[in-house]
């Protein structure tokens, strides 16, 4: 396994799986939706054009997964870390997000932060074995057109339609 960081030469080739993780996004939203192969590639463009820092993790000359880190000091923030299905349980998630801790401690900093979607258990319980915490974001906002909340989620004592 080779974990690289991605330039604009890589993004052709890591569009697909920026593509499948907004369909999955929806996805916890009760949307379905189509990979969207050029909205990945231009999510990607529109990153590395801010100085995010993009790594991918390469095997067999395949990426299989990558991470999307956004830095603002004195945090840094995982915007996106994905691994493809067929290839999680691998520790390639952990590879990735060691990258992520490695530029925080290169920072003088000790915690990533990271934005959760509450219906995401696979990244919740992955944040957990790494020692991580809720620490105190919700986000409120008007429901899309044509969203159907359809659970409620706690949060401390307050209740909110999801």
């Amino acid at each position: 396994m080779n974990i690289t960081r991605i330039d604009s030469r890589g993004v052709d080739r890591l569009a697909p799986l920026a593509a499948e993780f907004r369909a999955t996004l929806l996805s916890y939203k009760g949307i379905r939706a189509r990979a969207d192969l050029n909205a990945g590639k231009e999510e990607l463009l529109e990153f590395l054009e801010a100085g995010f820092p993009v790594f991918a993790a390469e095997e067999a000359g395949e990426y299989v997964g990558y991470l999307v880190c956004r830095i603002e000091e004195p945090c840094l923030w995982v915007e996106q870390l994905f691994v493809a299905p067929k290839n999680r349980r691998k520790g390639i998630a952990s590879m990735l997000f060691g990258r992520a801790e490695a530029l925080a401690r290169e920072m003088g900093e000790e915690t990533v932060f990271n934005y959760v979607h509450p219906n995401n258990e696979g990244i919740i319980q992955f944040l957990r074995s790494k020692g991580y915490t809720v620490l105190n974001m919700i986000e409120i906002r008007k429901p899309y057109k044509g969203e159907t909340l359809t659970t409620t989620i706690r949060v401390g004592d307050k209740v909110f339609d999801y």
